[in-house]
Parts: C-alpha cells; sequence; structure tokens
C-alpha cells in the first residue's frame, strides 16, 4: 500500500525480469504509461465500487494515467494454496482465457500501455494468516498472484501487476508493523497503479540493439536472501559468461526454500544483513574488493610461470 515510484527504481514484473536476466529482454524507461485496469467478473458490487474509488482516487491526487476498466466476461475463480513439498505458496485460476481476452480488449482499444489485475481471492480463515500478520510466516496470496501477472506479461510482453480483493480482515492489536501496510486501507490497488504508471517497457526483439535501454549486462551487483538462489533470473546471473555480477547473499533474510549457493555451486559473497549488503555494493562499485574491508579475507599473491616446457607452476609470495 505504501510503495511509491522512486527515480532510482524499476517496478519490473518477475517474469519479465527472468527474462531480462537471460538476455532475452531490455527494459526502457518510460516517463509515463497509460494504464488500464481489469477487474475479476466474481467480484462483488460493493468491493468492486470500492476498486474504482481507487482508480478514481489516483486519477484525480496523483495525477495518474488510469485510462479505462474492463470487467472478465467469467469470473476468474481464483485458487491458492500451499505446496506441501516446498512449503511456497501458489494456486491457479480456473478461467485463464476471460482474463487475457479482458487485457486483449484493453490493449487493442485503448492502448494502453500496462494493466493492473484485480482478482477475487476466496476469503481465509483468519488462523491461516496469524503468522503472516505477526510478520513471521510466508505470504499465502503472493504466489497464484505471481501466476496471474506471469500470465499476462508473458502473452502481451507488458507491465502487468495484481491487487487481490478480498474482504476486510477482523482488527487486531498484534499487527506486525511489516504487515501493517497491507491493512491501512481496503484494497491493495493504490501501489500496483502507482509503479505500473511509470514501469519500464519491455523490448523482446535485439534487445542488444536498443539505445537507452537496461540490458541485462548492465548489472553491477545483485541481492538475494540465502537460501533463494535457484530462480531463472539468479541462475541467468550466476551463469553469465560476460560482466558478471557481484551476487550477495543475506543471511538474515531466510525463506522457505533451500537453494542455497553453495548447494548449486554459485559464488557469493555472504553478509549477516541488508546494512551490510549496502556496505558491500559500496564497495563493489567504488572499485575496491570487499574482502579488502574484512580482517584476514585476502590471501597472498600468487604467480603462475610457464617454463618453455608449458607445464604450469604455480608459486606464492610470502609478505610477512
Amino acid at each position: 500500500m505504501l510503495y511509491w515510484p522512486m527515480p532510482n527504481v524499476m517496478y519490473v514484473e518477475g517474469y519479465a525480469l527472468d527474462r531480462f536476466a537471460q538476455g532475452l529482454w531490455a527494459l526502457r524507461p518510460v516517463h509515463q504509461n497509460k494504464v488500464g485496469l481489469v477487474l475479476d467478473a466474481g467480484i462483488e458490487e460493493d468491493l468492486r465500487i470500492r476498486h474504482l474509488q481507487v482508480a478514481d482516487a489516483t486519477r484525480a491526487s496523483l495525477g495518474l494515467p488510469v485510462v479505462e476498466y474492463v470487467v472478465t466476461d467469467t469470473p476468474l475463480e481464483v485458487e491458492k494454496w500451499i505446496n506441501p513439498t516446498t512449503g511456497q505458496s501458489t494456486g491457479r485460476i480456473k478461467h485463464p482465457d476471460s482474463l487475457l481476452r479482458a487485457v486483449k480488449n484493453l490493449v487493442k482499444r485503448s492502448q494502453v500501455d500496462a494493466v493492473a489485475v484485480v482478482g477475487r481471492f476466496p476469503d481465509d480463515e483468519v488462523d491461516d494468516l496469524d503468522d503472516y500478520r505477526l510478520g513471521i510466516g510466508i505470504d499465502i496470496l503472493a504466489g497464484v498472484e505471481a501466476v496471474i501477472s506471469h500470465l499476462v506479461v508473458k502473452e502481451f510482453q507488458i507491465p502487468c501487476a495484481h491487487a487481490p480483493a478480498l474482504a476486510p480482515l477482523p482488527l487486531t492489536s498484534s499487527l506486525s508493523p511489516k504487515s501493517a501496510a497491507e491493512e491501512i486501507g481496503y484494497t491493495f490497488l493504490p501501489c500496483v497503479l502507482a509503479g505500473l504508471s511509470n514501469a519500464p517497457q519491455y523490448l523482446v526483439k535485439n534487445p542488444e540493439s536498443s539505445k537507452g535501454c537496461i540490458l541485462s549486462n548492465d548489472v553491477d551487483s545483485i541481492i538475494l536472501p540465502i537460501d533463494a538462489c535457484g530462480g531463472d533470473g539468479a541462475l541467468a546471473f550466476a551463469r553469465s559468461k560476460r560482466n558478471k555480477p557481484l551476487i550477495i547473499c543475506v543471511e538474515e533474510n531466510e525463506t522457505v526454500l533451500y537453494d542455497t549457493a553453495d548447494k548449486l555451486g554459485i559464488k557469493v559473497v555472504k553478509v549477516s544483513n541488508y546494512w551490510e549488503a549496502i556496505g558491500v555494493i559500496a564497495a563493489h562499485k567504488a572499485g575496491v574488493d570487499p574482502n579488502s574491508l574484512r580482517r584476514n579475507r585476502i590471501d597472498n599473491i600468487r604467480c603462475p610461470s610457464v617454463p618453455a616446457n608449458d607445464f604450469a607452476v604455480s608459486t606464492s609470495i610470502d609478505l610477512s
């Protein structure tokens, strides 16, 4: 709810981010996007009006170019669950074709540059959300939200983000500050519309020949949770043969995954927290080896010599 665009931050959907990391797509900064809104036909009238009021509020108070909305021709019927093997949240929509038809109509009729989708999510038992509201559990909505945005971005190659439509949760006095921003209004839509209004466009054809675009080779460093190194984007950066970025893993940020750098054979710099990660990035940006700022992290310099018989001999210089 409290996200607002910043000049040094790009609002990029996950599927697009993976294609970018793989060098298949480029990111083209924009001044402003025309944003279209898709509402699930399964949303009740009162809840639909709340979301339309949000759209009008962002247009009138923030000046955002939200140009039109459509309602899907069939309820999407969102389903969500926790993968019992991995512990990740995931899900599906029973009628993806209805969503794609709605987006296609928006793109064709209004030439929108970005799309916000609001799907009616099943209301949870409050007990199912206790851990998340306390700041210690997973987001049980996020997995299927990603499924929805991936579907649209893959089909239309334009920015997309999703906001769930839910009945308000009962008030609690034990809400974690980390979760509080998601419970201060009737919808999750304001930050989505704000982010999409200046999200970069995705350049799919010949990305390397495009001036003014950001390419994967421009990325100098990335930060990951300590056990979330197995995503397509992270692996693409790790396997890059040209301009490989510095990969930083934050030990304090643990997930339900087990995709550690050690398990995957990825060379990374491990840090305790995000404060330390920022310091590593600052050193790297300045051309300073981050290891030189740690105690006993720099070994003696080595000198590989190649005699006439072409057998390499490695020697070291003892500076003590």
